[in-house]
């Protein structure tokens, strides 16, 4: 699938469009319904093997290590010419890390406790409470969750690109997503609603960074 202009608009009425967003927020509704449920079901803490497994995939999808394998292999295209290659693949990694940082910002405002915050009880707390300022702080940045729409921006956006590689993708997004609630880091909603920043935001990125990305590479040919 080419990065081209033309390929920006996919021709999806308004009322497909309006579908759409009804089916994410009645998604994530119904992930708040299933917390309790799905929540403990997904634990592995008490299986330490698929604790370190769980370990492992989360780091895999931390957007530094993203980022990283993302620049290294534009570099590597940039190196061999093929530039079109370089350019799916470093908007890939950018809209990766879009879409997670726009996750970050958001939990830090709504102030969510994780699931293994066992000092208050389980809810949304904005960013203050108690008299201090709980804002960026860890154990009330649940939701969304930042890995997963990490995660989520890559998968669309490489599912964007290409359907091939967008299928794998999905498969590393889905176990990384597993993997923040199987250690109690997240609830099932937080995953869901990062999904849906991840994939809404890529689509929403598409339109606009792609023509950057064509500039910039002309320029870096020269």
């Amino acid at each position: 699938m080419s990065l081209g202009h033309e390929t920006i608009q996919d021709g999806t009425s308004p009322e497909k469009r309006l579908l759409r967003r009804v089916a994410a927020l009645g998604l994530i509704g119904l992930a708040f319904l299933l917390d309790d449920l799905v929540d403990p079901v997904l634990n592995v803490n008490f299986y330490p093997a698929w604790n370190h497994f769980a370990w492992w995939c989360s780091k895999l999808g931390e957007w530094w290590v993203i980022a990283l394998v993302g620049v290294a292999v534009t570099a590597l295209l940039l190196r061999l010419n093929r530039w079109e290659a370089a350019q799916k693949v470093l908007f890939v990694t950018l809209t990766s890390g879009i879409t997670g940082l726009a996750a970050t910002v958001i939990r830090s405002l709504v102030g969510r406790t994780r699931p293994n915050n066992l000092s208050v009880p389980q809810g949304f707390y904005g960013i203050y409470h108690h008299g201090q300022w709980i804002i960026g702080r860890p154990e009330f940045s649940s939701f969304p969750s930042g890995h997963s729409a990490t995660v989520a921006g890559l998968a669309m956006a490489a599912w964007l690109v290409d359907r091939r590689a967008g299928y794998l993708a999905w498969i590393f997004a889905v176990v990384v997503m597993w993997s923040r609630i199987a250690q109690c880091c997240h609830h099932l909603s937080d995953v869901a609603a990062a999904t849906v920043l991840g994939v809404a935001g890529a689509k929403v990125i598409q339109g606009w960074l792609p023509p950057l990305l064509r500039v910039w590479t002309e320029r870096f040919r020269r």
